[in-house]
């Protein structure tokens, strides 16, 4: 989720439900994840401008940075585990996920 925001641009911000739409996972355990990352002070709660019902969930700086260093672990790991390929090996392995995934980008 802190990633997903990350991504979004601009100030870090998106509804619950497209945060839903993002991570894949049910408004139940969005709202659960919400709170608990709110509690840790790693994303915030506004009031949504544009639907007074609505609210938005905002990265915090601190959330930012949990996010960028999760990213950079996964990074490492992922190139820990192609270094064993070479480089012809990585582009075929690139173009086999691109056609598995596919099918999801469509739907």
């Amino acid at each position: 989720m802190l990633v997903a925001l990350r991504r979004s641009g601009g100030a870090h911000e998106l509804s619950p439900g497209k945060l839903l739409q993002q991570t894949l996972v049910t408004s139940g355990t969005m709202t659960n994840r919400i709170d608990r990352l709110e509690t840790r002070g790693l994303v915030e709660r506004h009031p949504d401008p544009v639907d007074r019902r609505g609210v938005i969930v905002r990265l915090t700086d601190r959330g930012a940075e949990v996010a960028d260093d999760a990213l950079i672990d996964l990074l490492t790991k992922e190139e820990a585990i192609l270094s064993g390929l070479t480089a012809e090996e990585r582009e075929q392995l690139a173009g086999l996920l691109r056609k598995l995934v596919l099918p999801f980008d469509h739907a």
